[in-house]
Order: C-alpha cells, then sequence, then structure tokens
C-alpha cells in the first residue's frame, strides 16, 4: 500500500512539473490582426482577458499574408480573424500543409463584398456588372483597406465578363478608406468600396452592398463567418490557452458597439475590450468555462477582480 501510495504520489510530482514547465512556455501569447476594427476589437477582448489571467501577451499588425507566413513559421500563435470564404485564397495553402489550424468560429451572420453610398445604389449600381457601365463615374477606381488584404478585389478586375481590367485598387488602410467614402459623399460622388459587417460603418453611413459578387466574396452578399485559427501544435501546447479561444466567440452587435468604442471615442483596444466586457459580464461565464490562470487558479473569479466586476 505504501509502495502505491509512493508511486501515486511520485507520479503526480512529475505530471505537475511537467505542467508547470508547459505554462511557462505559453506565459507570453503573440497575436496579430490585420488592422480592421473588428479584429482589433476582438483581439482587445482577448488580450484583456489573458492579462487578467495573468499572461503576457503581444499583438502585432500585419498583412493577411504575412499573418498566415508568421502562424507557419511560427512567429505568431493566434489570429482571430479568418472569414470564410473571403480569405479562402490566403488560407489554403496553410490548410493545406497543416501548419495552420482552425479552432472554432467566433462569429457567424457577417458579411463582406462591395459597396457604395445609396445615392449611387439609387442612380443604377446595384450589381458587380453595372460598375462599367459607370467606369468614368467612378474615375475607375475602387477603394480597398491594407495592402495584401484586397486580392478579390483584384481578382474582380482580372474576371473578363466585368470588362473592368483598366481600373485600379485605392490601397491605404481601413481608415483612409472610410476618410475616403465620407469625401465622397460629402460631394455626392460616386464611389465603390470593400464593405462589411460587422462594422459601424453600416449605421454612420448610407451604403448599400452590391450582388454579382458571388464568385469572388460568395454568396448572399459574400456571408461569412469568423474563425479563430492558431500556429500547428498550439493547441496541445498550451491547452489552458486552447480553451479559452476555443469558448471565446463574438456577435454583430457586441462588435458593433465594441469597435465604436475605437473609431468613435478613440479608445485602445484592449481599453475598448475592457469596456465591453464590464457592460456584458456574464459573457465571462461561458468564455472562463474550464480556463484556470496562467498559475492554475480558477480563472472566472480572477477575471472578475482584475477587471473590478
Amino acid at each position: 500500500m505504501n509502495r502505491a501510495i509512493a508511486c501515486a504520489a511520485a507520479c503526480l510530482m512529475t505530471i505537475g512539473a511537467a505542467r508547470a514547465a508547459e505554462q511557462e512556455s505559453c506565459r507570453k501569447v503573440r497575436l496579430a490582426e490585420p488592422g480592421w476594427n473588428d479584429l482589433a476589437f476582438t483581439t482587445g477582448v482577448a488580450q484583456s482577458l489573458l492579462h487578467a489571467l495573468g499572461y503576457e501577451t503581444q499583438s502585432d499588425l500585419l498583412g493577411i499574408d504575412v499573418i498566415y507566413l508568421s502562424l507557419k513559421n511560427k512567429d505568431l500563435d493566434v489570429f482571430l480573424g479568418y472569414w470564410d470564404p473571403a480569405m479562402r485564397t490566403y488560407f489554403a495553402p496553410y490548410e493545406k500543409d497543416g501548419s495552420v489550424e482552425t479552432v472554432t468560429q467566433n462569429l457567424t451572420g457577417a458579411k463582406y463584398t462591395f459597396a457604395v453610398p445609396a445615392y449611387v445604389w439609387d442612380a443604377g449600381v446595384k450589381d458587380f456588372a453595372d460598375l462599367k457601365t459607370h467606369a468614368d463615374k467612378f474615375e475607375k477606381k475602387m477603394y480597398g483597406i491594407e495592402p495584401g488584404s484586397n486580392q478579390l478585389m483584384l481578382d474582380a478586375i482580372a474576371d473578363p465578363s466585368l470588362g473592368i481590367a483598366d481600373w485600379e485598387v485605392v490601397e491605404s488602410s481601413e481608415q483612409g478608406m472610410l476618410a475616403e467614402l465620407a469625401r465622397h459623399i460629402d460631394m455626392k460622388a460616386f464611389f465603390v468600396f470593400q464593405g462589411w459587417a460587422p462594422h459601424p460603418m453600416n449605421t454612420a453611413y448610407d451604403i448599400r452592398y452590391l450582388t454579382g459578387g458571388d464568385t469572388f466574396y460568395g454568396p448572399d452578399f459574400g456571408a461569412a463567418t469568423v474563425s479563430t485559427q492558431v500556429r500547428r501544435g498550439y493547441l496541445a501546447e498550451c491547452p489552458n490557452v486552447a480553451q479559452l479561444l476555443k469558448n471565446l466567440t463574438f456577435d454583430i452587435d457586441f462588435e458593433n458597439r465594441g469597435m465604436g468604442y475605437l473609431m468613435n471615442d478613440g479608445m485602445a483596444p484592449e481599453d475598448a475590450g475592457r469596456k465591453a466586457i464590464s457592460e456584458e459580464p456574464k459573457r465571462l461565464d461561458a468564455w472562463l468555462a474550464g480556463v484556470t490562470t496562467v498559475d492554475g487558479a480558477p480563472g472566472l473569479a480572477a477575471v472578475r477582480k482584475a477587471l473590478g466586476l
């Protein structure tokens, strides 16, 4: 009996030591987002939770192509922003070689495709095919976001059926594109851009989404889901962070409000995340189910204390 107890104790000590080593290697969580406010906000939520659990985080602003290459090379751990189907082209080679793993869908009900101000839609631009008819009014330009994030626009231009091969994609940033949208609306000028939901643009401006983009963005105006992804092996290496990532899901209304804190109130992403959590603290029950602090203490109690809830 004593021998059995001694063996069990030794086994538990070994398991405990292994867990401590694993936790130590996982204490810093490296995330990235491409400069989109929806992903800045959700990444800010994740960081606020991780910090409250005792983790260190690093969040880098990178183009989508660089994010995937960094996950493959194990220079990043977590990406909360895989828009499907809009990013399939980017993700495909990494899915094929298994270097990037999808954890869970964190948002449903999203959409992503070409949009125009309502007065342009009223003037007859209601479908991708209508763009060529009004090419001169658009100055043969369409407005995208960060370089590396506009491949679907480039694919549309390259499609001979649309007749817009001589158009230009103006790349800048989400903020730059929206500034141009506001400027064009003030002048009642024609403007076509890459629009999406969730995003406060849908309430700040009177805009319409174009039909005809199924080939590029998928059906139903680019109806999309957003998923969390990690580098290969991360879920097994860091099971506590993995559990948080599996639990961490959002909805359109929550993200619209949170993005408003960034865009309208000028808050930093993590501050916006903390504010959004403080307004709906019941979300923590599901997000932190089965999650501990970095040192193994109950996660929910620690986060509530850290956030003053």
